[in-house]
């Protein structure tokens, strides 16, 4: 323990510094990025076909490039996966992170090369530590291990040397010794495919484990933390783990689960730290022990771009750079990567929160959101409502979904909600109320909507029976890893069939 402390605290303050750096210096940063990776990619056969070698500034990049979606570079992709090389980028990519951020049938290969592994995701994981250990130079994870709760991991069947998994499953595929040495449990149930088989034995094989941090989706992990303490008997996981001091969270918004992890793990000092890793990248790190921001890392091999949400629809729609974008707007995060990612809309939005040094705040996806009547509901706005509406009235959610409720004859819209509850709250009709009065103060078109009931009326929110959620993503086939339920959706293919299974239950 001291000679890894003493290792890591050289590690740290070198790390630091670095970190300082593009935080003072984020446009050249960006800039040497830009640079580095049109140089590396111009004798691919993308570099080739949209000319890199003449491309000598972002203007030039932007009128030359499209901006690509996932169907866009299927193609490309899909002759990656059969083994094919130097297709979009130079060096040989045998790794694939398989990606489904939804429970739409279609599975997203995204490519994985040797550098986003070393420069972006590992990179990554080493920062989350790096910024912990800064602002908590008395930290004592390596006293114990890691609990990573993450996907599966498959070989691709199409070509011998080519290999997927979840980004989690990829990531640890390939981990260090020595990161390894430091994680539990072992792979072989790590990356079990079956989710509840996975569960149940995660759960008898680390409950005697001294654990001082753990990371996953919160959903998940709750299952699994419920677990442990129905096999041991305990009432909370400190009783367990007394040693736990860290969780490192992201894929979705924590605030919805923040009462639970409370309960879970009654300390006043345990820490929370967000992460923004994606399939397609490595992308923010909350640095501040007192904000829920996360720093944009601008030296992980991602070249950056923001699409302002108003334009997302537009024909030739213009991006800006990091030295365009304004504090609180709305935009869809478009990168070039060091995978082979060419100024590729990844489906998140975001918005700035403070521009020195540049800090984020995810606010939804660019196809998840409302918007039948002209209200613009976006997750952010859902997951703010939400919150306080359950402060107000003891109410703790589980997992809730929302759509709309189209004209019926002379019968105005509605925005339909399913919540699950971990607990109710005390009054279920204020409970509705305070979800509508929040959404009209922080989103003005909904108010507009709902003016007199013209277009909108009160909401209709259905409480779900437990387990609800968790049998419809079984029955969808997307538990465990990155998978996660739809908060918002503009039309009711989602809702109407949890509908269909709660009365089946019923």
């Amino acid at each position: 323990m001291p000679i890894i402390n003493s290792v890591f605290t050289w590690f740290i303050k070198k790390r630091i510094h670095q970190i300082e750096l593009f935080k003072k210096y984020p446009n050249e940063v960006q800039e040497e990025w830009f640079e580095q990776l049109i140089s590396e990619a111009e004798g691919t056969e993308w570099g080739k076909k949209y000319h890199y070698k003449d491309i000598t500034s972002l203007k030039n990049f932007k009128e030359q490039v499209p901006i690509q979606n996932y169907d866009t570079l299927k193609p490309y992709i899909e002759r990656m996966l059969k083994g094919e090389q130097n297709v979009l980028w130079p060096t040989e990519i045998r790794w694939f992170a398989k990606s489904s951020g939804t429970t739409s049938d279609r599975s997203k290969f995204i490519p994985v090369s040797e550098e986003s592994l070393e420069e972006c995701h590992f990179k990554g994981g080493k920062d989350m530590l790096t910024l912990y250990f800064n602002n908590r130079p008395n930290a004592r994870i390596f006293t114990g291990k890691s609990l990573t709760l993450g996907g599966s991991h498959q070989v691709n069947q199409l070509y011998a040397d080519t290999f997927f998994g979840d980004l989690s499953a990829v990531i640890m595929k390939n981990l260090p010794l020595w990161a390894e040495f430091y994680r539990t449990p072992h792979l072989d149930i790590a990356l079990l495919e079956n989710f509840e088989e996975k569960i149940e034995k995660m759960a008898h094989a680390t409950k005697d484990v001294n654990v001082t941090s753990l990371s996953g989706v919160p959903t998940w992990n709750i299952l699994l933390f419920k677990r442990i303490l129905e096999i041991t008997g305990k009432s909370n996981l400190l009783e367990v783990w007394p040693n736990l001091e860290l969780y490192f969270h992201g894929a979705v918004n924590f605030t919805p689960y923040r009462e639970q992890f409370r309960q879970l793990i009654p300390a006043d000092d345990m820490y929370y730290l967000e992460t923004y890793n994606a399939s397609e990248g490595f992308f923010g790190l909350q640095d501040q022990s007192d904000s829920d921001d996360m720093l944009l890392m601008l030296d992980y091999g991602i070249f950056y771009e923001f699409l302002p949400l108003e334009h997302l629809h537009d024909e030739n729609p213009k991006t800006l750079s990091l030295d365009e974008v304004e504090l609180g707007k709305n935009y869809a995060l478009i990168i070039s990567t060091n995978a082979g990612l060419w100024r590729y809309m990844i489906g998140d939005t975001i918005r700035f929160s403070s521009l020195s040094p540049y800090r984020i705040q995810i606010t939804g996806r660019t196809k998840h959101f409302i918007n039948a009547f002209g209200e613009e509901l976006i997750i952010d706005n859902a997951e703010r409502a939400l919150d306080e509406a359950c402060r107000q009235t003891g109410a703790i959610i589980k997992e809730y979904t929302a759509a709309p409720v189209y004209f019926k004859g002379d019968e105005c819209g509605a925005h339909e909600w399913i919540i699950e509850f971990e607990q109710k709250p005390a009054e279920f009709d204020r409970f509705v109320d305070l979800l509508d009065e929040t959404l009209r103060r922080i989103n003005s078109d909904y108010d507009a909507k709902r003016f007199k009931d013209m277009a909108l009326r009160r909401p209709i929110v259905r409480q779900a029976a437990e387990g609800t959620f968790f049998n419809w993503m079984k029955e969808k086939g997307k538990l465990g890893g990155q998978h996660k339920v739809p908060r918002l959706a503009n039309d009711r293919e989602y809702i109407d069939s949890i509908l269909l299974l709660m009365e089946l239950v019923e």
